[in-house]
């Protein structure tokens, strides 16, 4: 039994129903990632590299310090485990990084087309927009800056161009829906556009309002993260 077993057990759970439901864009390969961070540490726990999920045992799952040092399992982590690192720097409120490679939201990425504020329901879990990161190859430290070049607009989703998209929130199982979420409305806008017809969006004054409620509880997260360290 490892020290981080429990957080293995989370990031192995979360990666297989995500791989089941082909949110990863096959069921059988190894294509996208998943990490949680440490409560209280700078240590992140991060899925392997090349590594079938159908095939995934919790000792193959990585633990990593903010460095990318390795400090248990002894498998490579993935390739974008630099990006997840970057996510948990730049986002104070973040606890969780999923990368998939979903399939209406893979969809807008090869259009570069940025999602709108189109439902209050998903603008009250992921914010009013979802941007789109400029290419970059996977693990590149091009893809890397472009992401976080977005970070900062506090949302909890984006896309990803030519490539996928990428979800962060205060938890694996939060984050999950933020996935389910993004394949909502982007299966929507896509359909939307289709119809060549006005696509309407949501009042600007609401947008603000409901955004404002996001970033409370951001807000509220990174201040429990803090006291942790107290």
């Amino acid at each position: 039994m490892g020290k981080y077993d429990e957080y293995k057990e989370y990031v192995l759970r979360i990666s297989k129903t995500l791989s089941e439901r082909g949110y990863f864009g096959t069921h059988s390969g190894s294509a996208g990632n998943v990490s949680t961070l440490v409560d209280g540490a700078d240590l992140v726990v991060v899925t392997p590299s090349s590594l079938p999920y159908e095939a995934m045992q919790v000792d193959d799952l990585c633990v990593v310090d903010f460095d990318l040092g390795r400090v248990e399992g002894g498998r490579e982590p993935s390739i974008e485990a630099p990006l997840h690192l970057a996510c948990y720097k730049n986002r104070q409120d973040v606890s969780a990084v999923i990368h998939t490679h979903q399939l209406a939201a893979s969809t807008l990425a090869v259009i570069n087309e940025p999602i709108p504020a189109l439902f209050d329901e998903v603008l009250v879990s992921i914010g009013p927009v979802v941007e789109m990161a400029p290419y970059g190859l996977s693990g590149s430290s091009e893809l890397l800056a472009n992401v976080v070049e977005k970070l900062s607009n506090r949302c909890h989703c984006y896309l990803l161009q030519n490539h996928g998209a990428l979800a962060i929130g205060p938890n694996l199982d939060k984050t999950f829906t933020f996935v389910e979420l993004l394949e909502k409305v982007a299966t929507t806008y896509m359909q939307a556009l289709s119809t060549g017809k006005t696509i309407t969006r949501l009042p600007e004054p609401l947008t603000t309002a409901l955004f404002g409620i996001v970033t409370s509880k951001q807000d509220m997260e990174i201040a429990r993260k803090k006291a942790l360290r107290a």
